[in-house]
């Protein structure tokens, strides 16, 4: 990440802080992965990263990274994947994530599509 990558940099820094929740409940998400890219201008993600977990309150937080675009995600076991990119431009930036439950899975077979959870057996064709 710049920040840690360029002790010689010199312009404006943020604090950031995460709040990691359950999109049904809003109880806390502990031990998610924040994890945080630098964004270029032209949309691309750039080399480097830094990993964050949050702990029992579902919190995690760091300090000193530099104004610009950040892609945020954040990634726990039992929920869908977080992703969304972030202005960071003010000296203290609090970001709320409400993690969701993952969707049902769909599959194609056949040309067909069905949910995964579909227990019904398939049509059978006459050959």
């Amino acid at each position: 990440m710049r920040a840690v990558a360029q002790d010689d940099y010199e312009g404006p820094m943020s604090d950031l802080r995460f709040v990691v929740l359950k999109d049904y409940n809003g109880k806390p998400v502990r031990n998610a992965a924040v994890v945080l890219h630098p964004v270029k201008k032209n949309g691309k993600q750039e080399l480097g990263g830094l990993e964050l977990k949050t702990d029992n309150d579902g919190k995690t937080n760091i300090d000193g990274i530099p104004y610009g675009s950040l892609r945020v995600q954040v990634l726990a076991p039992g929920f869908q994947t977080y992703g969304e990119d972030y202005e960071i431009n003010k000296p203290e930036t609090e970001i709320t994530v409400k993690l969701k439950r993952p969707k049902g899975q769909y599959t194609t077979g056949n040309g067909d599509t069905k949910k995964a959870d579909d227990t019904k057996a398939p049509e059978q064709k006459p050959q």
